[in-house]
């Protein structure tokens, strides 16, 4: 096999890789970094029909749809997955994320559950990765430590991570949030590995 020239730019998968995992176990933070180290990844940006929070800008954080746009969306089969949360919809359009895989860049999808299943069913050769706490103990310090949330919402957020947490064995691979950047060089290592 001839050696590569040094000058040649590395092989990239054209992997779809799918990111979940409980409430608080730190998948933005993950992200945020991932993004830092590595800009040619490509973070897909999701529609919402909520309002946009002081300081969010179209195109960066969300597009913002009504909810008959969102409607419109799902049934032209737009959507890659959508799901409810607290009232508002969420979706990632179908459309960019095809675009980056065919050009060979590597799409990063940071989802729920629920969207992560449904990327499975449509997408099958996706990459899913499941983002751990280190404990329980050390998720629920977490979501407590925020401060940011009533206690009925932060044993809302733990329900649901106990059945997050469950489904741990649907995922492809699972990397264990102790340190983020070790989990960033596993996640991107996972990435842009040939698929097998």
């Amino acid at each position: 096999m001839p050696a590569q020239n040094a000058d040649q730019p590395r092989p990239v998968a054209k992997r779809l890789t799918v990111l979940s995992g409980p409430s608080g176990v730190g998948k933005s933070t993950v992200v945020a970094h991932l993004r830092e180290v590595d800009p040619d990844v490509w973070l897909s940006v999701s529609v919402t029909t909520r309002a946009p929070r002081p300081g969010e800008r179209e195109g960066v954080q969300y597009h913002f749809v009504t909810d008959e746009e969102f409607d419109r969306l799902i049934e032209q089969g737009e959507l890659l997955e959508w799901a409810c949360f607290a009232g508002n919809r969420y979706g990632t359009p179908r459309g960019p994320v095809q675009e980056r895989l065919d050009s060979g860049v590597p799409v990063l999808l940071e989802i729920e559950l629920q969207g992560a299943r449904q990327v499975r069913e449509s997408m099958s050769d996706a990459l899913h990765v499941f983002l751990a706490p280190p404990s329980w103990e050390e998720l629920v310090r977490r979501l407590t430590g925020r401060g940011t949330e009533s206690d009925e919402v932060i044993q809302r957020r733990l329900e649901a991570a106990k059945v997050e947490l469950a489904a741990e064995k649907e995922f492809d691979t699972t990397l264990v949030n102790t340190s983020v950047q070790e989990v960033c060089d596993e996640l991107l290592a996972l990435m842009t590995a040939p698929k097998v």
